[in-house]
């Protein structure tokens, strides 16, 4: 088999993730098998994940084309009479149990996550939140948010944590192309399976509410968000340093200040509707001293430096490297069903994927088309082993493991 000298783990220790008996658990846990006579969650689940890692483009044609293959029945242990069409691939992604497939999810990532160490736990507390269009044949999609192009659009909002992708949600309801109803959904989920979370929120210009800033507080959730220039707002305490900590890098601090912000339209409290909000926030202005263009910031979080603050946003890049990874090496755009549920399936199934491959390319040092190619290699070696040893022949001649 590919034998990679300087690799610490294999696909074959990534594929040891999947428990067998978390699989067989959810198939009766959920409705996934109900009414399927071929294609059992599990097989669905084997399938898919092959398929993303092994295919440049997926489509149900390939998914019936792997499935009807004596290599991939071999590898997973399907009996070679089992056939299926792409008909039925397209039937079965339209109503199978999402559930089943966003319980491996997290119970993965949960699983994932006990592999860090105290210091990556307190790293990995930053979570990067953002979304994601899909336009690529979203014009044949029944639901979908319309564009000016005619085209209709789907919104994957994603949060992710520096090395795995920590939630998602899907929208194509027209009300969530506004990130100030997309984004808080996918935190307040997140904060709500993580009671006792010490997580900071990252977000970009896309949030501007003010009511959902409030929220956030009010939920005891962290976040530090990069405000619109020119918001308006109250000053009720500076907390600037002296003129010689001001500056760090090519950057200088303006403000840091306790304040209030006000929102669009007025909001209840109890001193009746105002537009400024009660709660109080902290605002840093930095300025770029070659650009001269300011950045705003919005966080609740008072204990860390505006340095921090501000270094913290920037690490907020790392979640348009992971679309990037998605779209371009595991073909988040390409649409393999058109449903919602189907999009759900794919989506969540990608996540997995996106985490096997995150875990391998981390422990191996290695970059997002490298790991994805070594793995593929790795599979398809896999299945050339299993085939010689069913020849009766001894795979160890062959790859000299």
């Amino acid at each position: 088999m590919s034998v990679f000298k300087d690799h610490k783990i294999s696909l074959k220790n990534i594929l040891h993730f999947i428990p067998e008996a978390l699989l067989c658990h959810l198939s009766s846990t959920t409705k996934v098998d109900h009414y399927s006579k071929v294609l059992h969650g599990k097989k669905m689940f084997y399938l898919l994940l092959f398929c993303i890692f092994d295919n440049e483009k997926l489509s149900q044609r390939t998914l019936e084309d792997t499935f009807n293959s004596s290599g991939f029945k071999a590898l997973f242990g399907l009996g070679e009479e089992e056939k299926i069409r792409r008909s039925s691939i397209s039937e079965r992604l339209s109503k199978i149990d999402v559930n089943y497939f966003k319980e491996i999810y997290e119970q993965m990532y949960r699983q994932f996550l006990e592999l860090y160490d105290k210091t990556e736990i307190e790293k990995y507390n930053l979570i990067r939140v953002d979304s994601t269009t899909v336009s690529e044949a979203s014009s044949r999609l029944k639901e979908g948010m319309s564009n000016n192009s005619g085209k209709k659009l789907l919104k994957f909002s994603f949060s992710f944590d520096g090395v795995l992708p920590s939630g998602v949600e899907v929208f194509n309801e027209q009300q969530y192309s506004s990130e100030d109803l997309a984004l808080p959904e996918v935190i307040l989920k997140q904060a709500k399976k993580e009671e006792h979370h010490c997580n900071i929120y990252v977000m970009d210009r896309g949030l501007q509410s003010a009511k959902t800033m409030m929220n956030f507080d009010q939920n005891s959730i962290k976040f530090i968000i990069r405000l619109k220039e020119n918001r308006k707002f109250e000053e009720l305490e500076s907390f600037l340093p002296s003129e010689n900590t001001r500056k760090w890098d090519e950057w200088k601090l303006v403000k840091d200040s306790r304040v209030q912000v006000f929102a669009r339209r007025p909001i209840e409290n109890k001193n009746g509707k105002s537009c400024k909000v009660e709660t109080e926030f902290r605002l840093i202005i930095i300025k770029n001293e070659k650009t001269e263009k300011e950045f705003w910031f919005l966080s609740n979080e008072f204990d860390l430096s505006a340095k921090e603050i501000s270094d913290y946003y920037r690490k907020r890049w790392d979640i348009e490297v992971f679309f990037r990874f998605l779209k371009q090496e595991l073909n988040l755009t390409h649409l393999v069903s058109l449903n919602k549920n189907g999009i759900q399936v794919m989506v969540y199934m990608t996540m997995i994927t996106s985490m096997l491959l995150l875990i391998y390319k981390k422990a191996n040092s290695l970059g997002y088309k490298t790991a994805k190619r070594r793995i593929a290699m790795e599979l398809r070696d896999m299945i050339t082993a299993i085939l010689i040893i069913f020849a009766g022949g001894n795979p160890d001649k062959v790859f000299k493991t």
